[in-house]
C-alpha cells in the first residue's frame, strides 16, 4: 500500500464516502479519525491529546479533512475549527508522517451565501472575499503557510448541499427531504414544497453527491494539476420543482403547488407520526434525527446557487451524476442504512 489516508471527520458525509471509496481503491489504505469511534478517537481541540492520539496515525501519506465543529457564532467557529486543523497538522509532524497532500474542504460560504443574495456563478479565482471571520480563509491560509515552509502541499475542494447517508449529520438535505416526505406519506397529505414559487420554479439549486466527491478527492489528493489549487465540485444546476417530482414518484405522492411555512415550526407537530413509523431507526427520537432548520435555510435561498465548474474539468477531472437521481438514490442508502424510516 503506497498511500495512507487518515480521513478527519470520518462519521460525516464527507468522510463516510472517503472510506468506502478508499477501501474500493487500488494502492490506498485508510484510517478514520472522529470525535468519537475510529481507529482514531480524538477532540481535535485537545491539542495536547491530538499528539498523543496521532501516533496510531503515523504512516499518514494524504490528509482528508473534513472535520466542522458548529456553534458560538462566526468569530468562534473560526477560531475553534481554525486550532483543530492546526492542532492535527502540529500533531501528525511531531509523529513523524511523511504527509504528501491535504485535501481540504470548503463550501459556498466562502463566496458569503450564509450573508445573504450573491451574485453567482462562483469563480474560485474570481470572486473577492466577503468581509468578516470564516475559518475557510483561516485554514486555507495555514495550509498555505505550511506548504511556503516546506511542509506537505494541499489542494481543496468546494461542494455543495452535499448528499449522503451518513446518520445524525445536521446538514444532510437528503435527510430533511426524505424525513418530510415520509411523514407527508404516513400523514395521508400531499407533497408540498414548503418554500416559495420563486424557489421551486425560478431559483436554480446545485447538489454535491458525497461519492461522487469522494473520487474526485482521491483524484486532488494525487494530481499535479490539483497541488495549490482550489475547486468547485457541484453537479448539474436544477430547479426544485424537478428533483420534488423525482422524490414524489419514488414515494408514491401527489405534489400539489408550492405552499410557503417553516419546517422548524410544523415538523414538531407530527412527532407522533414520526413515532408510529420510526420502527428501529438509528436515531429514533425525532429531535435529534432530522434538522429541519436547515431546510428552512435550504428552501427559502431565493436566489441562483450556481458554482461554475470549468477550472475542475479543464484540470482533468469530470465525472458528474444526475442530481435528481443522486438525491434518490442517497434517500434510498439511507431506508437501507435505517436512518429514513422504510416506504
Amino acid at each position: 500500500m503506497s498511500r495512507v489516508a487518515l480521513v478527519v471527520g470520518a462519521g460525516g458525509i464527507i468522510g463516510k464516502a472517503l472510506l468506502e471509496e478508499i477501501a474500493r481503491a487500488p494502492d490506498w489504505r485508510g484510517f478514520a479519525l472522529s470525535r468519537q469511534g475510529g481507529d482514531v478517537s480524538v477532540d481535535l481541540t485537545d491539542a495536547s491529546a491530538t499528539r498523543n492520539k496521532l501516533a496510531a496515525a503515523q504512516e499518514t501519506t494524504h490528509l482528508f479533512y473534513a472535520a466542522y465543529k458548529p456553534g458560538g457564532g462566526l468569530l468562534e467557529e473560526d477560531e475553534v475549527n481554525s486550532a483543530m486543523l492546526r492542532n492535527l497538522l502540529d500533531g501528525l509532524e511531531a509523529v513523524g508522517a511523511p504527509l504528501q497532500r491535504v485535501v481540504l474542504y470548503q463550501g459556498a460560504k466562502v463566496y458569503g451565501v450564509h450573508l445573504g443574495p450573491v451574485p453567482s456563478p462562483f469563480y474560485e479565482d474570481e470572486n473577492p472575499r466577503p468581509v468578516g471571520p470564516n475559518f475557510y480563509f483561516s485554514q486555507e491560509r495555514e495550509l498555505r503557510r505550511r506548504a511556503g515552509a516546506g511542509g506537505p502541499a494541499w489542494a481543496i475542494l468546494r461542494p455543495d448541499v452535499v448528499l449522503g447517508d451518513a446518520a445524525g449529520n445536521a446538514m444532510n438535505i437528503a435527510t430533511v427531504i426524505g424525513a418530510y416526505a415520509a411523514i407527508t406519506k404516513a400523514d395521508g397529505a400531499a407533497f408540498r414544497f414548503p418554500g416559495s414559487v420563486e424557489v421551486y420554479d425560478r431559483c436554480l439549486a446545485q447538489f454535491t453527491d458525497a461519492h461522487a466527491l469522494a473520487r474526485a478527492s482521491l483524484w486532488a489528493a494525487t494530481a499535479e494539476a490539483a497541488k495549490g489549487e482550489a475547486f468547485n465540485y457541484v453537479h448539474a444546476p436544477f430547479r426544485w420543482r424537478r428533483v420534488w417530482s423525482a422524490v414524489a414518484r419514488y414515494y408514491g405522492l401527489d405534489t400539489g403547488e408550492p405552499i410557503p411555512f417553516s419546517l422548524a415550526a410544523h415538523m414538531p407537530a407530527l412527532e407522533p407520526v414520526w413515532r408510529r413509523i420510526a420502527g428501529r431507526l438509528v436515531e429514533p427520537d425525532f429531535a435529534r434525527a432530522v434538522r429541519w432548520d436547515f431546510g428552512d435555510f435550504v428552501f427559502g435561498s431565493a436566489f441562483d446557487v450556481l458554482s461554475d465548474m470549468t477550472k475542475i474539468h479543464r484540470a482533468g477531472f469530470a465525472e458528474t451524476v444526475d442530481p435528481a437521481q443522486a438525491l434518490v438514490s442517497a434517500i434510498d442508502r439511507q431506508i437501507a442504512a435505517r436512518v429514513l424510516p422504510a416506504l
